[in-house]
């Protein structure tokens, strides 16, 4: 019966629905309306046997649809059981941002960055207590090469060799984790709730290494076993070009791979390639089974044929099982994985217990036990992409009563093969449009003509060779044969990667989508799954055009005269975003953090394609320090600029940088490139844009002492119909008082100068803007102590509003129809991990 099904969805949806609540529910509440809704639809159940003639449809429907409300009230208690014993476990308020000497064990293969090593672990013990018992650990060199080093500092002469199981006394810096949080943006806090990560401590002073428990779990002894299989190949992958895919396909460790080969993949739609997935745990474990079938069928034993014992179907089957478990805990447990093997474990029992099961009942019973294993799975965007794609699968072929390959010859069953493998991917990639633009804002063009080709190659063929690679390189005494194997897998690897980077670098490789409402999403949905009904349903290739919603829709613009403003959480950084009725503007671009990672990837460009913005009309860099400037190559990277303002030479800037990364092309620059000065002034869509400062022609030398930098800084003012704005980048306490001299008008939002340094945020300044809101851009626990106390406290002297985007995230203000709305995004999307 289809309620049974109906009864397993509802308790995964109300599981997964706990993690976006502001808090937890009552499980007490919640249990009790679990035993009350089940006692009537038992009783109302009861008439079914002898039921009104007025009722006797109704009855037993309505018994149904409260059974399901009981299940929903189940899921919800035990999605908020689980939540809530998760954040019992947390660091004590006294412990943060102090020395806490801790004796914990590695618990998961510890990431091998060029400058530190990162890993989960386990705590024992620690002084003084009240620390969480699973944290994530941060072992610094103490080389650090800068943000344009080579990074290259080699495992063996900094650290340790530090493998899951040992155990090691530290002293730490512990705190509560804490990541970005913008609109649309990565919320690193519920990843690392949903690893169990309560802490994260960075090394301080020399730890030792007490003893190993190399086998004190199966979790452990399965990582112990990933350390060792890394350790044994890398030496036959180091040098080569897709040597870290080779190690990602085999064990799942994904650190090496260089975030442009990300880029990559992403634009292609290769990720799920990369990152061992469930068609990679599906081709193993049928290539175990197809092995098993065929042997099974030919050995005997006794004299009497083993399949007389065992019919080869089951013995291939459980077969398929382990090997499965296997590598799954090789590859890290993941949850694409994870839904692998317990699906494959649903449909080998089935056989078992000769219990014939439909797609919907496997991927129902599959959910179920996922989340009932694992409450944060859905946090996952792979736990409802693998699920959605299975399902996709399943529909399109057999499952639904229509045979994938039906053509007779051998000519003929290839051409159908091939034609069908098309169709399928196609209807994937479709089908998986409407979640990866809500989750990704971005939908790869190139992936079905990139998939028909990697798919066989990457899945069939370079990824049973890796593991090969890994057994290989265990042993001794075949060093030839294993460095044989590493070079046919990466020449493999490397033949699909050539066309893979071409197509990636296409223009219209990839397209961008804008973030819609769930609502929006949702009616997609349902779009996909009436598309996908067997055939004859009528009207039921019209579901396709319910993705329209999700495709073409843009977040409302401001009226003219009125403005958003979006301070955005980029760290200990600078980056405004400005929406006007047709236009945006981007007023720095944030902090560079190495060769190849700064705030405009992490933050600036995510979070302007899911506003919809396809250009940047104006671009303002207030001045060339690392941490207003260092995402300027990747936003010019990203986006067509019209025109830029700076108080410096962008194009000597840019070639500057260019010798520092070691590359040769610059990024496309804007169309036009101004020096910002006072006098300045344009008007956008009924807003008023003018520079009030520097007073001259600026121009600042790139070698030019922070002072100068900071005290020529372009300071923007902006007048809307209603409201105004000052964006001062860093200029002190003087250049302010020569602001106020010189007439400074009253202005409603203030972005505090130098980050609240208490340098800045002079009285005469504060008196003479008399601000509604003033905000400070700074990174929690900054070394520099921004924004001051002593800032803080002057602005709300004057009755102004004080946000510090290190505690609130981004700050969002707003000027519609005369009104000034001003929010943070913690504080409107609260979530049950969040702290105040």
């Amino acid at each position: 019966m289809a309620i049974g099904r109906l009864s397993l969805l509802s308790f995964t949806v109300a599981v997964a629905g706990v993690h976006f609540l502001a808090e937890p529910p009552p499980v007490a509440v919640l249990f009790f309306a679990v035993v009350l809704l089940a006692g009537g639809a038992w009783a109302m159940a009861r008439y079914e046997a002898n039921p009104a003639p007025s009722a006797a449809s109704i009855i037993p429907a309505s018994a149904r649809v409260i059974w399901l409300f009981a299940c929903a009230a189940a899921g919800l208690a035990y999605g908020s059981a689980w939540v809530q014993h998760r954040l019992a476990d947390a660091l004590d308020s006294s412990n943060e941002d102090k020395v806490t000497r801790v004796v914990l064990r590695i618990a998961e293969l510890p990431r091998l960055e060029p400058e530190s090593r990162i890993f989960v672990a386990e705590v024992l013990d620690s002084i003084p207590e009240g620390v969480p018992r699973r944290i994530q650990v941060r072992w610094n060199s103490g080389k650090y090469s800068g943000p344009y080093g080579t990074r290259r500092a080699s495992a063996s002469d900094t650290f340790p060799e530090l493998i899951p199981g040992q155990v090691w006394r530290m002293a730490l810096i512990l705190r509560n984790p804490h990541g970005s949080r913008n609109p649309h943006g990565f919320d690193y806090e519920g990843h690392v709730f949903a690893q169990g990560i309560r802490a994260t401590g960075t090394v301080r002073g020399t730890p030792v290494l007490l003893r190993d428990d190399g086998w004190a779990s199966i979790s452990v002894g399965a990582q112990r076993a990933r350390h060792y299989v890394r350790e044994a190949m890398l030496p036959y992958i180091h040098d080569l070009r897709w040597g870290a895919v080779l190690l990602a396909l085999a064990i799942g460790d994904q650190a090496s791979v260089a975030a442009s080969d990300w880029l990559t993949f992403n634009r292609a739609g290769l990720t799920h390639l990369v990152s061992i997935s469930g068609s990679h745990v599906t081709l193993i474990a049928v290539l175990a089974a197809f092995v098993m079938n065929k042997s099974w069928r030919r050995l005997r034993l006794g004299g009497r044929p083993l399949a007389e014992l065992l019919p080869a179907q089951l013995a291939s089957a459980w077969t398929a099982l382990l090997v499965a478990w296997l590598y799954c805990l090789l590859a890290g447990w993941g949850v694409p994985a994870r839904r692998t093997f317990i699906m494959l474990a649903v449909v080998a029992g089935s056989l078992t217990v000769r219990l014939p099961l439909s797609a919907t009942h496997v991927l129902a019973a599959a959910a179920f036990v996922v989340v009932a294993l694992d409450p944060w799975s859905p946090l996952s965007a792979g736990f409802w992409l693998s699920f959605l794609a299975v399902y996709v699968l399943m529909a399109s072929t057999g499952w639904w009563g229509r045979s994938a390959f039906a053509s007779s010859g051998r000519v003929a069953g290839w051409l159908e093969g091939l034609r069908e493998a098309t169709r399928l991917q196609l209807l994937v990639t479709f089908a998986l449009m409407p979640p990866l633009a809500m989750l990704f804002n971005e939908i790869s063009v190139v992936s079905p003509l990139a998939n028909a080709y990697a798919i066989p190659v990457i899945g069939a063929v370079v990824t049973p060779l890796s593991l090969l690679l890994a057994g290989l390189a265990l042993l001794d005494g075949l060093d030839g044969v294993t460095a044989g194997v590493a070079w046919l897998a990466h020449t493999l690897m490397q033949a699909c990667m050539w066309p893979t980077e071409w197509l990636a670098a296409l223009p219209g490789a990839s397209l961008p989508t804008a973030a819609v409402p769930a609502w929006a999403t949702l009616f997609a949905m349902v779009g996909v799954g009436l598309a996908l009904l067997p055939k004859g349903f009528p009207y039921r290739s019209l579901g396709w055009a319910f993705m329209l919603p999700v495709l073409v829709a843009v977040p409302t613009a401001p009226k003219p005269g009125d403005w958003e403003l979006y301070a955005l959480d980029v760290g200990q950084g600078s980056a405004l975003v400005l929406r006007t009725a047709g236009h945006a503007l981007l007023y720095d671009t944030g902090v560079r953090y190495s060769p190849d990672a700064d705030a405009a990837q992490r933050n600036i460009v995510p979070f302007l394609r899911a506003m919809g913005v396809r250009k940047i009309d104006v671009l303002v860099v207030s001045h060339s320090d690392l941490d207003h400037v260092g995402g300027l190559r990747s936003t010019l990277e990203a986006f067509p600029v019209e025109q830029s303002y700076a108080n410096f030479d962008v194009m000597a800037w840019l070639k500057r940088e260019n010798r520092l990364l070691g590359l040769r092309e610059l990024p496309p620059l804007p169309n036009a490139v101004s020096l910002c000065r006072h006098g300045m002034a344009w008007e956008t869509d009924g807003v008023r844009f003018s520079f009030i400062w520097p007073l001259g022609e600026g121009n600042i030398d790139l070698d030019a002492g922070t002072r100068e930098r900071n005290r020529n800084a372009c300071v923007l003012r902006i007048e809307g119909a209603h409201h105004s704005i000052i964006l001062p980048g860093d200029i002190g306490a003087d250049e302010e008082r020569s602001l106020v001299r010189r007439g400074l008008e009253r202005t409603d939002v203030v972005l505090a100068a130098h980050h609240g340094s208490r340098y800045s945020s002079a009285q005469e300044f504060i008196d003479a803007t008399r601000a509604q809101h003033a905000i400070a851009q700074a990174a929690r626990w900054n070394r520099y102590g921004h924004p001051a106390p002593a800032v803080e406290r002057r602005w709300q002297a004057g009755g102004t509003t004080f946000w510090n985007t290190g505690f609130d995230g981004a700050v969002i203000a707003s000027s519609r129809g005369g009104k000034l709305w001003v929010e943070s995004e913690r504080a409107r999307r609260p979530r049950v991990w969040s702290g105040p």
